[in-house]
């Protein structure tokens, strides 16, 4: 039986509750405006396997009260968009929606990691008309939030893989490598930035 239990078919509501939402805002925000405050998103559900590994490392059970209340990223979203001042505009969208509670954030894209690794996180708290883990009506539950330009997360996914490889040679001079191309990246990203801005004052 998966760890969710019973819930698994909320997480699924939640999950494209909010992915609807957002979707629509940002066609609203494109009719109004001729441009779209993300390119695209995803977004995915953590796997049976994933979260029982992760209750694992953290010292947790692996039941759905470790999955649903200590874990925080059984669901999560990833919004890409074109310019670094979307991003942020995008926050506030999100923080605008009655129903969620902005429960942790972290930006890594004003104050990037030591490795170069730049993204906004955001722990979001849903409420929902249907029973959660503590057994309240209405529900809460929890989705991870990571919102990059499309320079980031060509970024990141090269990073992912370089993390997960078993046996790497040259790990040095790749991770050298890629801190050295997030600095050029973010440097692009301004200067993306600075043009679109140019372009339409």
């Amino acid at each position: 039986m998966s760890i969710y239990g019973t819930y698994e078919g909320t997480l699924e509501y939640v999950s494209k509750n909010l992915v609807y939402r957002l979707e629509q805002y940002n066609t609203i925000y494109e009719k109004e405006h001729g441009a779209r405050l993300f390119e695209h998103l995803s977004s995915r559900i953590k796997s049976d396997a994933s979260m029982r590994e992760k209750c694992r490392r953290k010292g947790f059970p692996e039941n759905e009260y470790s999955a649903l209340h200590d874990m925080h990223d059984s669901i999560g979203i990833r919004i890409v968009c074109s310019f670094v001042n979307d991003i942020f505009k995008n926050v506030e969208k999100i923080k605008e929606f009655p129903d969620v509670v902005v429960v942790k954030e972290k930006d890594y894209v004003r104050h990037a990691k030591p490795n170069g690794y730049r993204s906004y996180h955001m722990i979001l708290s849903v409420e929902v008309p249907y029973p959660d883990v503590l057994g309240m009506t209405p529900g809460h539950y929890f989705v991870e939030v990571q919102l990059r330009t499309i320079a980031m997360d060509s970024w990141a996914a090269l990073e992912h893989q370089m993390k997960y490889k078993k046996t790497l040679e040259n790990q040095d001079l790749i991770v050298s490598e890629l801190k050295r191309v997030a600095d050029e990246l973010a440097s692009c990203d301004i200067s993306m930035q600075t043009i679109h801005e140019l372009i339409n004052s």
